[in-house]
């Protein structure tokens, strides 16, 4: 059986830099070595690339940049290949698919899906177009919200509102009030998010995800859980959903810190929910997908409102984390597909639909 050349691009010009690497290293460990030949490409936090010729080891060091050779993706679409620049010499290497494993900027919003569609080759997840919606947490609601799905209230404030701080602090205490949240519109893992009880607080944390994003979403605070479910396909009839996941947050919220670094924070596959709701975020998530025109993976985040039972969509994740500790490879675990056939199955989507 001939071997499929996988590229496994990681690392980035992101704020999620450090777990784009951990989520790699789980990815390639995944990759069936009779079915592929894994060619990881690296992407150093100042975005300059590297084909990474170490051993499977030297991923988990700090020194990436030492075991690799420069490189870039060809833009030949009839090469389908990536460059390997070693002094005035260029090699060439076949390349059948791309696995980006890029969370955040540059690599969840379109960017590297626009580079894969430039160069013709086939990849791994939703296409620029869903990829880009499914970042810009304004755009998401709006297709969530055509779709007659419950989401909390919320503000989005453009570069131009915000040079009137008065008039911006203002509209979000009368129409939202506290607490609140604080978002940048395009950003993943939580980077840049604060959770708001005052008028200090929220000038503090309009600053923070303005360092983040020149775009700005508010939403009213939920009471309640924070709940998952997991999306694989092609965004036709064979599209499944799996159960639903629950975030134990080891601090008031599900932040970055408590994300990767908090040992409080639990995850919980098989939480105790009504049966009722597990089915409405299912549909709702498949829903979301499919209007995005989503493709592949995606994880989809809801609350479960405490004092009303409500399902409330919070967003859609088109590259979700694949570290020990990320929902989405659990889930479709729990749903029968382990890692080596979730790698298989998204790379034959790969393939079929590029």
């Amino acid at each position: 059986m001939t071997k499929l050349n996988v590229a496994v691009i990681f690392g980035g010009y992101s704020t999620e830099h450090e777990v784009s690497i951990n989520s790699a290293i789980n990815v390639i460990s995944s990759l069936s070595k009779e079915k592929y030949n894994v060619i990881p490409v690296y992407i150093n936090p100042q975005g300059s690339w590297f084909l990474h010729e170490g051993q499977a080891d030297s991923l988990k060091t700090a020194e990436l940049t030492k075991f690799g050779t420069p490189c870039q993706l060809s833009l030949d679409r009839e090469s389908k290949g990536l460059l390997r620049i070693n002094a005035d010499k260029v090699k060439r290497i076949p390349v059948d698919v791309v696995f980006p494993m890029l969370h955040g900027k540059f690599g969840e919003d379109g960017s590297i899906q626009g580079l894969c569609e430039l160069s013709g080759i086939s990849y791994v997840g939703c296409s620029l177009m869903a990829s880009a919606i499914a970042m810009d947490k304004a755009m998401a609601k709006l297709v969530a919200g055509s779709l007659g799905i419950n989401q909390v209230k919320y503000l989005v404030f453009e570069p131009d509102e915000l040079n009137d701080a008065v008039r911006v602090l203002s509209k979000i205490r009368y129409k939202l009030g506290y607490p609140c949240f604080v978002k940048p519109v395009r950003t993943g893992s939580s980077v840049g998010i604060s959770k708001v009880n005052n008028k200090k607080e929220l000038a503090e944390a309009i600053e923070l995800a303005l360092s983040h994003d020149d775009r700005i979403i508010v939403e009213k605070a939920v009471a309640g859980r924070e709940l998952e479910c997991a999306v694989l396909g092609t965004g036709g009839n064979d599209t499944i959903t799996s159960g639903v996941g629950e975030l134990i947050p080891g601090a008031e919220f599900y932040d970055f810190n408590a994300k990767y670094n908090n040992p409080e924070s639990r995850t919980i596959v098989s939480p105790e929910i009504s049966e009722a709701a597990v089915n409405e975020i299912k549909e709702a998530s498949l829903k979301i997908f499919k209007a995005i025109g989503g493709r592949g993976l995606s994880r989809v985040d809801f609350f479960l409102e405490e004092a009303t039972s409500k399902v409330i969509f919070n967003e859609i994740n088109t590259i979700p984390g694949f570290t020990d500790i990320s929902m989405y490879p659990m889930l479709m675990n729990e749903a029968g597909v382990d890692s080596i056939r979730l790698m298989d199955r998204l790379i034959e989507i790969a393939i079929d639909e590029g």
